[in-house]
């Protein structure tokens, strides 16, 4: 007879255990974490932050890492960019609400915070405004960033400034032309505000 057939006769019977034998006992399906659990699990994102910015120093890029956590879960990371993509705005906050917004769907990220390396510059902390984020956490500040050689104190003179009293040269051109754009946005009956 065979045992794994589990019958004797074929009449579909179970064949009960000799005393030398045992049943094999079921294993569990693994448990599935609950929401809990998975951020008491995942990488500290300061942590995290703080090493893609060790990281991304190394190569010759800009010391900057941040990451982007929605319901104590991590959604993604961003290490600075700006020499390895030619870009100059893939600053690390950038780089990572890019992927955020990619990876969620959406240009709202109001239920999200920014774990950031280094206090963001005034350009990201403006993406990081019109991204909605809810709150900001930081390990070094501006005055960090100066002493290594990226000085912001400039731009915050700057933005105070009104623009024609700026170092650099603006002037406003076509006004009325512009404001046919404007029109245009407030006339779709489908704009979609952010």
């Amino acid at each position: 007879m065979n045992s794994d057939a589990g019958d004797q006769g074929g009449k579909g019977r179970r064949r009960k255990p000799s005393d030398d034998e045992t049943e094999p006992t079921p294993v569990p399906a693994p448990a599935e974490p609950d929401a809990k659990q998975q951020a008491e699990d995942a990488p500290d994102p300061m942590e995290l932050a703080i090493r893609l910015a060790k990281r991304s120093a190394k190569p010759g890029g800009g010391p900057f890492g941040a990451v982007i956590v929605r319901d104590g879960a991590i959604v993604c990371s961003g290490a600075n960019a700006v020499v390895s993509s030619g870009d100059p705005t893939a600053h690390a906050e950038i780089v990572a609400i890019r992927e955020a917004a990619r990876i969620l769907g959406t240009f709202d990220l109001s239920d999200c915070e920014i774990f950031a390396s280094c206090e963001p510059c005034p350009m990201c902390l403006g993406a990081i405004y019109w991204a909605r984020i809810k709150r900001v956490w930081y390990a070094c500040d501006r005055d960090d960033a100066a002493a290594v050689g990226f000085d912001d104190a400039f731009l915050y003179d700057e933005i105070e400034r009104k623009p024609s009293k700026r170092k650099l040269p603006m002037r406003r051109v076509l006004r009325k032309k512009g404001l046919k754009a404007f029109q245009a946005w407030l006339a779709n009956p489908d704009r979609r505000a952010y």
